[in-house]
């Protein structure tokens, strides 16, 4: 560190004197104590960050830490791969500007009368990158009003001043049901994750749109919600299978209720792809560790990882300018989940499983 920075640090008592407050609300506000306001708060950190102060105890506000930041609990079973992909991803991209990365979960510790900028400073943050899991959520707008680095990822937004980095996945759903159609099948269901955020509804969508394209009237038995677990995938296909006139394929929109539905098909004797044809969603490399190896539209959740924090650093550092609005593409993959469209459906009742022996 050079004199002149050294130098430049302030105690408590200049802060207090630059900022025209008393010391006992600098000590307030940058040990977060609720009686001291936003706006002040704010201040305080500001000064404290561009100055480099440190406190008594060693503390100061970190100024090589991004976080990934989370509306909600950061690690959870419906997230599947994608986390740890991405994860890899991000931790490759802050290497380069040699950053740290933070998890946050806002709900837990935001305070309700802080700005996001204050509570990022707070947590020692430079910037961040947003992982939006939460439907219709205004979180990375709020930050970019507030003029913080940050970056949206797995999702998009209309407002100019937010950058993202995004897969649209729509596209390649279409193709799966051009897939499907091509090998005889005209009974295609779609799993649904329960969260319809931003990704999801593209997924639906191309699938209404294949369906159009080739002809196929919607039915919305055929339209199923599934908890992106094992679990959701499971029960998925007993309720798919259990319709009246159940599907020959079925698109699975998560990787998890992917693999759930490949596991209850083994239980139940459902020979994938002769009786049931599966297209999944994979985001890394998961579709080759499943039995049979799945058919998925993919995304690669850790470039998406690598180039947000990439991106993040630069941009701290001052080594980019403007935001970043990229769109990736997604890739079909056919694997051997997917075969030709059995006579006549498999089917579950009460009693079974039921196939039809020209089948």
């Amino acid at each position: 560190m050079t004199q002149s920075q050294s130098s430049s640090r302030l105690s408590v008592r200049e802060l207090a004197s630059r900022l025209g407050v008393s010391n006992a609300t600098v000590s307030r506000a940058l040990n977060n104590h609720p009686e001291v306001s936003p706006q002040t708060r704010a201040r305080v950190l500001d000064l404290a960050q561009s100055t480099g102060y440190i406190g008594a105890r060693g503390a100061r506000p970190q100024t090589k830490t991004i976080g990934l930041v989370y509306p909600t609990d950061p690690v959870r079973p419906d997230h599947g791969s994608f986390e740890t992909a991405m994860l890899s991803g991000v931790l490759s991209g802050i290497n380069e500007q040699r950053f740290d990365v933070m998890w946050v979960n806002v709900e837990r510790d935001k305070s309700p009368d802080e700005t996001y900028s204050t509570f990022f400073r707070r947590k020692g943050l430079r910037g961040v990158i947003v992982r939006s899991v939460v439907p219709n959520s205004t979180m990375v707008e709020d930050i970019a009003t507030e003029n913080f680095p940050a970056i949206l990822i797995a999702d998009h937004s209309d407002n100019p001043d937010v950058s993202f980095v995004y897969s649209d996945s729509r596209a390649d759903s279409t193709r799966a049901v051009d897939h499907l159609v091509h090998l005889g099948h005209t009974r295609i269901a779609i799993a649904m994750h329960a969260v319809l955020d931003a990704d999801h509804h593209d997924r639906l969508d191309g699938y209404l749109e294949g369906l159009h394209r080739h002809g196929v009237e919607r039915d919305d038995d055929l339209i199923a919600t599934a908890i992106g677990t094992l679990d959701g995938g499971r029960q998925a296909i007993d309720r798919l299978l259990g319709l009246e006139n159940p599907p020959t394929a079925i698109y699975f929109t998560t990787p998890p209720s992917t693999l759930g539905a490949l596991q209850r098909c083994l239980e139940l004797g459902i020979r994938v792809p002769d009786d049931l044809s599966i297209v999944g969603f994979d985001d890394s490399d998961m579709r080759f560790h499943a039995f049979p190896n799945y058919t998925a539209v993919c995304q690669d959740a850790a470039q998406m990882g690598l180039e947000a924090a990439r991106w993040l650093t630069r941009a701290i550092s001052g080594s980019v300018v403007g935001p970043l609005r990229e769109v990736r593409p997604t890739t079909f993959s056919v694997q051997k989940s997917t075969g030709i469209a059995p006579v006549s459906p498999v089917r579950l009742t009460p009693t079974g499983l039921a196939r039809d022996h020209a089948s």
